[in-house]
């Protein structure tokens, strides 16, 4: 019961910020169109602040696991190539190859994978999910990039990825947060409440926003593909790789930190990214991110609920 009380808790406040902005959008008080520029404030402003300030209030010698990190980057890696290989194998539509693969291997680690490590560690036991975030991040925008612009037979400019990296809000928050530590600085008492506020409004904004996102008319049209990504990425993966997390002696926050990587659902930014560089189907990367995103909310209760029982968080 314990467990169980557990997975409800921790799965039930953002099921129900992200009905709030779903119902929002269903009475017209948010339109999914402007849901783009409300993400990208809350993506330039208020998650940086939330990574900076976990990173700045951790305690750096427990966050930095160089096991932990090479784990997390193998496994998203692997992930990637096998997915590449998957789709060249099994799908015949080049417009939907890399979407497919992107949507496989990105995950929603910030917008669902930080707020369910909240609620499963606690706010102030962030530090090694945010340094991850910090380098996984910026590796899901370069393979990204790279299998969206190999998949339409583009050259892939390095140079031009690790520029987009190096300005990346999430990255340039989290390095600032570390260097802070390092060099032990600390801020201004109001400007660090100030800084903890909106870090607060961060999460929830974001899943918010998700809500708003969804829209469920197009589902029908893809039934295999998303059936086929959203069993992939909700049950597959995170059954392959934390198992083999939990065998290697992973346990507590960095079990959470692992869990935030591999069982989140597909990230909102992947079809963004399919809009933007006009490289694949775009209703399909749109499709994938509801699709994951919705069942995630079954499969974070059951698979919380199991990991919690094996006592591994």
């Amino acid at each position: 019961m314990e467990n169980l009380l557990l997975s409800v808790n921790a799965v039930l406040p953002m099921f129900l910020q992200l009905a709030a902005g779903f119902v929002s959008q269903r009475l017209g008080v948010l339109r999914r169109e402007d849901v783009p520029r409300f993400n990208k404030v809350a993506f330039r402003v208020f998650v940086p602040c939330l990574l900076f300030y976990n990173v700045y209030e951790s305690d750096l010698s427990a966050a930095v696991v160089p096991k932990l990190i090479l784990f997390a980057v193998c496994g998203v890696l692997l992930v990637c190539a096998l997915s590449v290989w998957g789709v060249k194998r099994f799908e015949p539509r080049p417009e939907r190859r890399g979407v497919i693969s992107q949507a496989i291997f990105r995950s929603n680690y910030v917008i669902m994978g930080l707020p369910i490590a909240q609620a499963l560690v606690g706010s102030h036991n962030l530090g090694a999910v945010s340094v991850l975030i910090a380098i996984i991040v910026p590796l899901f925008n370069f393979l990204a990039v790279t299998v969206l612009e190999g998949f339409r037979g583009e050259k892939v400019r390095a140079g031009t990825i690790l520029l987009e990296i190096a300005k990346n809000p999430l990255v340039v928050s989290s390095v600032l947060g570390i260097l802070f530590q390092l060099l032990h600085i600390r801020l201004p008492g109001p400007v660090e409440q100030s800084v903890a506020a909106l870090g607060g409004i961060g999460t929830s904004l974001q899943l918010f926003l998700l809500g708003a996102f969804f829209r469920f008319e197009g589902l029908k049209r893809y039934v295999r593909p998303l059936g086929t990504v959203t069993a992939i990425k909700l049950v597959l993966i995170p059954a392959v790789l934390l198992g083999t997390a939990a065998v290697l002696g992973f346990r507590g926050v960095e079990f959470v930190a692992l869990f935030g990587i591999f069982a989140s659902p597909t990230a909102v930014n992947s079809f963004t990214m399919v809009q933007q560089m006009h490289c694949g189907d775009e209703e399909l990367a749109g499709d994938l991110v509801v699709s994951t995103s919705a069942f995630c909310m079954l499969s974070f209760f059951l698979w919380i609920l199991v990991f919690k029982s094996l006592g591994l968080f």
